[in-house]
């Protein structure tokens, strides 16, 4: 395979601008709102079923942990590594998840969310060679893990934007956060099955190349968007 840098060329600016139209709005918009945080704020006492549904929901239409999951497993083609990976990310959004909202810590949800944009543009960085060209080998399952942690705080600034009953507190966020992991096994599943498909087209090389600049895009005007909110709140 072609070094990354030398297949930009192809397709780079149509690819990207793609991507970036289609998620990075989107990624603004993503949070607990209407009929959803009507229900939570409207509960009392355990409601299992209904909080692992939002768990799931909110990890499958949340596109900036989507887009950072399909920069972690897109050249990944051994399930071993795969599941290696993404269960680091798991463990990290779990733990702070669970602390954020149980433990009651507290942080500007606009900063959490700058740092996982960091955190998208960072994986696909790293995905086109960038810290090979510079000299530079991080480790990349510390980096997981520790975007993992941020991810999972993201999580729990949405929550604690919402007031929710301590009647059956811990069993619900528990349940949330089952339906996280599940939601992100599903479009786990979605992401490997489509990455499988596209990795027998001829092109894929120069197409891969050209995606991960628009998600280093995305990532990075998500950064800046979240850092100028800091800025005007």
């Amino acid at each position: 395979m072609e070094g990354a840098f030398q297949q930009l060329n192809r397709g780079r600016n149509a690819i990207g601008l793609i991507v970036l139209i289609a998620v990075a709005p989107a990624a603004w918009s993503h949070g607990v709102a209407g009929a959803d945080q009507g229900f939570i704020e409207g509960n009392v006492g355990l409601a299992v079923a209904p909080y692992a549904y939002l768990g799931a929901k909110h990890m499958v239409t949340g596109y900036d942990h989507l887009l950072f999951l399909a920069g972690v497993v897109f050249f990944l083609r051994r399930l071993r590594d795969v599941a290696a990976y993404v269960t680091l990310f798991a463990v990290g959004h779990s733990l702070t998840l669970l602390i954020g909202v149980l433990g009651g810590v507290q942080a500007n949800p606009h900063l959490i969310d700058a740092v996982i944009g960091l955190s998208v543009a960072y994986k696909a960085f790293e995905n086109l060679g960038g810290f090979k060209a510079l000299g530079l080998a991080p480790n990349t399952a510390l980096a997981v893990f520790a975007f993992g942690l941020f991810h999972g705080f993201g999580l729990a600034t949405k929550l604690q934007e919402t007031r929710i009953a301590p009647e059956g507190l811990v069993g619900n966020i528990i349940a949330f956060n089952v339906g996280v992991e599940l939601g992100q096994l599903a479009a786990l599943g979605l992401l490997l099955g489509l990455l499988s498909l596209w990795r027998t087209i001829a092109r894929f090389p120069a197409q891969a190349a050209a995606t991960n600049w628009g998600i280093m895009t995305a990532g990075f005007t998500f950064m800046l968007h979240q850092l100028a909110s800091y800025r005007l709140a």
